[in-house]
């Protein structure tokens, strides 16, 4: 039967747009639903401040007036003007097991991209590098992120059909948090703080770390540039991140390194596993959702890791040890077992040396395809 792409136009159908997956997924044991008030301020045009730079369409597929599909296309400015590629971005793509309905999707997708003259269409990826990217390729019996997207095994092969190949890959892995804390890596630490003059931000609670939270996404900004698909990001987009991730983030959870004059030389930023509590929940915060995520605040056995980075300066000095260490011991002390890695590039060796000392297993694989337009 034929389908019907209609863009979206009206907060009914933003709504309709966010909540298709939940219909999509339901029952599957390893598909996390997003926080939906987070979707909401991603995706609606009067909420989130990248669009002063950037343009998106969001699309529906219906067949006989019922959903089968979805996809976000960006046109991201920043992009361009860093990389000098004029690609055009996928993502939310979501559809059923019939390869007419990402054909379809896809097409559109395409002809705006030629419409605008660009060259190439890649994806999924967000608005910014901290939005969900990359398609799930292996794992697909493991429990999701509340940072990642889940997708059907069909998916991968729908693009491979479509003419999508590998642009690039992130790594995941499960690591096993030991026992008691590793002594080469505490040793090190000491050691590198003690040569660098270095300290650790003796945070006790949210109100010590915020005031160093624009210096954390300063830093982000520079040990990521390089990384697949970075665009820098506004001083409007840096409080909009702080302000959705940072209420919920834990003292101990965010080491901040910091030199003598107390400036920010390394951060990392870890939150206790919210899979379960979004599950739960649906992915609403009320009428009860808000309580799974507080449970999961408090003794939980998972946790996820989300940003680590360093200054240029301290690259290749030791200085991860420091944060691993600190972040191991608060595992330890909170009875934390399986942590998340969360997306790595492939080609990211320095972060994916961090685990040589722990037992870990890599676990899931996912993709961002392109398509260069004739």
């Amino acid at each position: 039967m034929d389908i019907q792409i209609k863009e979206v136009t009206t907060r009914q159908e933003l709504r309709r747009f966010i909540r298709f997956p939940n219909t999509l997924y339901k029952g599957n044991p390893y598909w996390v639903p997003p926080l939906y008030m987070d979707e909401c301020n991603t995706l609606r045009w009067d909420k989130n401040p990248a669009f002063k730079d950037c343009k998106a369409k969001y699309l529906l597929a219906y067949r006989d007036g019922k959903i089968v599909g979805r996809v976000a296309a960006i046109l991201p400015a920043k992009y361009y003007e860093k990389w000098g590629q004029h690609y055009m971005r996928f993502g939310w793509l979501d559809f059923i097991d019939d390869p007419v309905v990402p054909a379809a999707l896809l097409g559109a997708v395409e002809e705006w991209a030629k419409a605008e003259g660009m060259t190439a269409v890649h994806g999924p990826l967000g608005f910014t590098d901290l939005d969900r990217e990359g398609m799930l390729v292996e794992g697909f019996d493991e429990l999701g992120t509340m940072a990642t997207n889940y997708n059907y095994p069909y998916y991968p092969q729908a693009l491979d059909a479509l003419g999508y190949i590998k642009d690039t890959d992130w790594m995941e892995y499960e690591i096993t948090v030991p026992q008691q804390a590793n002594e080469k890596i505490a040793k090190a630490a000491g050691l590198v703080l003690q040569r660098y003059n270095l300290h650790l931000l003796a945070a006790r609670n949210k109100r010590d770390f915020l005031p160093y939270a624009k210096d954390i996404f300063a830093l982000l900004e520079e040990a990521y540039r390089n990384l697949y698909g970075v665009m820098p990001l506004s001083q409007e987009q840096v409080q909009a991140y702080i302000d959705q991730y940072f209420g919920l983030a834990i003292a101990e959870y965010v080491p901040l390194v910091l030199d003598a004059e107390n400036k920010l030389v390394a951060f990392g930023v870890v939150f206790p596993s919210f899979s379960k509590a979004l599950q739960k929940g649906g992915g609403l915060l009320f009428p009860f959702g808000f309580i799974h995520l507080l449970r999961a605040l408090g003794r939980n056995e998972r946790a996820d890791l989300y940003l680590i980075g360093v200054k240029d300066e301290y690259l290749g000095n030791g200085v991860n040890a420091i944060l691993m260490n600190q972040i191991m011991n608060a595992f330890i002390k909170n009875g934390v077992k399986k942590v998340e890695s969360n997306p790595e590039l492939e080609t990211n060796q320095n972060v994916q040396t961090q685990w040589k000392y722990f037992e870990r297993r890599q676990h899931k694989r996912r993709r961002c395809f392109i398509k260069q337009l004739a």
